[in-house]
């Protein structure tokens, strides 16, 4: 058997069996047919009497999540990828109770962003599509996994000049790189130090609002900033990253802004505005997040359009 993604599974010797008064004894046979499902949990119902069902009668098995796979391109990150995908068993279930100490629009937002009940995971793995600007802006498509504050891995293919290109962005083990080579074997970018470090870490830092339940971890503090602002406080490493959000008044996010290090257009690394803009939503296993992101340097200045780099669409995430 495979799955959606076309891994190979074992097959499901529970959902063989007829009588529902064994499943309850024999709920480890399931346990190989959720490692890529939607739902964290398995819920089996014993019908202990033949009548009624009641609440107390489902039992809920928490299921370990296989790393997913990394994509060719990630190389000698392989490891680090499979690190940042391997979660705990089972988040506890989103209250919005959970979020009533917080400032008014993150409060909006996360209400918005997570439906009660749903598992707060630390961990997504996104599926994107979009351009980036690499002198022109060119096509590119690109599978991440992300884990605030631990890190994150972007792995994408493009084209240059006709040609394939291909490699990764990433910051884990306290460590920013970025390594891309052509046809898959000539390097032609490869990038690491302690700036690229501090860049990609700022990068981690405002790409949590992919995964929402961060938002309720002891890696973030809040502040207020006004009806639609709020500032999220992110500690990634040992430094902390002030992410300013903007939320709508039905809480889905608009933008956000924050002082990220970089080198925008080969100048000097130092402290510059970086932000993006959001536009619709998509809704992943309880949990909606933007769908469209704009995104680079200078954002909400006279020089928005030179420092804008990419612009991607969501396709797929899957959240662990």
């Amino acid at each position: 058997m495979h799955d959606a993604q076309g891994r190979r599974t074992r097959p499901c010797p529970g959902l063989e069996r007829q009588n529902k008064r064994d499943f309850p004894r024999n709920l480890r046979d399931f346990r190989p047919c959720l490692s890529n499902a939607a739902e964290r949990s398995l819920e089996v119902v014993a019908d202990k009497g033949g009548g009624q069902m009641e609440a107390s009668q489902y039992e809920t098995v928490p299921v370990h999540r296989s790393p997913l796979p990394p994509p060719r391109s990630v190389g000698a990150a392989r490891r680090d990828w499979t690190d940042l995908a391997t979660v705990p068993d089972l988040g506890t279930p989103f209250d919005p109770e959970m979020t009533r100490h917080l400032p008014e629009p993150a409060r909006r937002w996360l209400q918005h962003a997570i439906r009660p009940g749903t598992p707060l995971s630390p961990a997504v793995w996104l599926r994107t599509h979009g351009r980036i600007r690499l002198g022109s802006w060119r096509s590119f498509r690109a599978t991440q996994i992300l884990r605030p504050p631990h890190g994150f891995i972007w792995a994408a293919d493009a084209r240059v000049a006709g040609l394939p290109v291909s490699g990764f962005d990433r910051f884990s083990g306290g460590d920013g790189e970025m390594r891309w080579r052509v046809l898959g074997m000539v390097p032609v970018m490869s990038a690491s130090g302690p700036d690229i470090t501090r860049s990609a870490a700022g990068r981690l830092a405002s790409e949590f609002v992919f995964v929402p339940a961060v938002a309720l971890s002891s890696a973030v503090t809040w502040e207020p900033v006004g009806d639609h602002r709020a500032r999220a406080d992110l500690t990634v490493d040992g430094t902390t990253h002030s992410v300013v959000l903007s939320v709508s008044p039905e809480g889905s996010l608009t933008e956000l802004t924050l002082d990220r290090w970089g080198a925008p257009e080969g100048g000097a690394f130092d402290q510059h505005v970086f932000g993006a803009r959001f536009g619709g939503e998509a809704s992943y296993g309880g949990y909606t997040v933007p769908a469209m992101v704009r995104a680079g340097w200078w954002y909400g200045t006279g020089r928005w359009g030179r420092g804008e780099f990419i612009r991607f669409t969501l396709d797929q995430a899957e959240f662990l």
